[in-house]
């Protein structure tokens, strides 16, 4: 999930929702860049700044397990 923020209100009186609801997405966003099931195979849609845990075993990007990213199409252990 990647954080885009919305327009912010034109309304003063509307920006402490606005600031809730934006919050509560960055959360969101953070949430699902750090929680990494551990994979077993390469993904099926490998994206540039896509971030996966290899297993090591099954799947190993080259490094063994661990964190890695794709950049530009190769995946790069962090």
């Amino acid at each position: 999930m990647k954080y885009a923020p919305a327009p912010p209100p034109k309304n003063p009186d509307d920006l402490s929702a606005y600031l809730a609801r934006e919050f509560a997405k960055i959360q969101a966003a953070f949430n699902s860049v750090h929680s990494h099931d551990i994979l077993h195979a390469e993904p099926d849609r490998p994206e540039d700044g896509m971030i996966v845990y290899a297993d090591g075993t099954d799947w190993n990007p080259g490094s063994g397990e661990g964190l890695y990213e794709r950049n530009n199409g190769a995946w790069v252990k962090l």
